[in-house]
């Protein structure tokens, strides 16, 4: 297999998670155990975004090994648009998967309702015109 299958199947992947993101995002109010739903999906959701944002810069020639080098190197080559709300999320995901503050909780669904989703969808834009 290639790299460059590698990256499509990842997108194809992560293309997926968005879609169940945008469930959770469309449905509007959630409850508690939807929130913590909405933050699992995030979760893997961020995950894939970064995972497919590495195996791109691969096919490209660049090997980055970390989620923030990634995040950085993708930011400088022009494929994310907002490399701060990229690192944002990478500094809060461990939070947000493992919350059980219902002050944060709050908080944590604000940030991914209006920074990240919009960030993560505007990141499959960009793929898929790669594609």
């Amino acid at each position: 297999m290639t790299e460059d299958i590698r990256w499509k199947q990842r997108y194809s992947n992560f293309k997926k998670a968005g879609a169940q993101l945008t469930e959770f995002i469309d449905k509007g109010t959630l409850n508690k155990f939807e929130v913590q739903g909405l933050f699992q999906c995030f979760e893997y959701t961020f995950e894939l975004a970064w995972k497919v944002l590495k195996d791109y810069l691969y096919e490209e020639g660049l090997e980055v090994n970390t989620p923030r080098k990634i995040i950085q190197e993708s930011f400088r080559v022009g494929i994310l648009n907002n490399g701060h709300v990229w690192i944002d999320a990478l500094q809060k995901r461990n939070l947000i998967a493992h919350t059980y503050d219902e002050n944060f909780a709050k908080q944590a669904e604000t940030l991914i309702r209006e920074s990240y989703y919009p960030a993560i969808i505007e990141l499959l834009a960009t793929l898929e015109e790669l594609l």
